[in-house]
């Protein structure tokens, strides 16, 4: 899956104007939150609780455009409680996501 943040980088720009403080500091809430998902998803042991967190996941990345977690989270949505695939793809994004903020000084 190519991986892009123009969508993200642009929607949290339009956010936080030119304070950028507020810039790193929705990036940081960004991914704490997602993060944060992704621990519901590997502690879920039933449908209900997986489907929770996948559609939480979802919303996050949809409302902040974040395209590849989207489709993570969409993949995550149709697997089954607890499927290592699905985890481990939510984790592949968010670990790019990390990689490129911390190179970034501006991130």
């Amino acid at each position: 899956m190519a991986f892009s943040y123009g969508a993200l980088d642009a929607t949290l720009a339009a956010a936080a104007g030119n304070d950028a403080a507020l810039l790193r500091e929705l990036r940081t809430a960004f991914l704490d939150s997602a993060a944060r998902q992704l621990d519901l998803l590997k502690r879920a042991r039933c449908d209900g609780n997986w489907h929770v967190a996948a559609m939480r996941l979802k919303g996050l990345a949809a409302s902040f455009h974040a395209d590849d977690l989207l489709q993570a989270a969409e993949i995550a949505l149709h697997a089954a409680p607890g499927e290592p695939m699905a985890i481990r793809e939510v984790e592949a994004v968010l670990a790019r996501f990390q990689r490129a903020q911390s190179r970034d000084p501006q991130r």
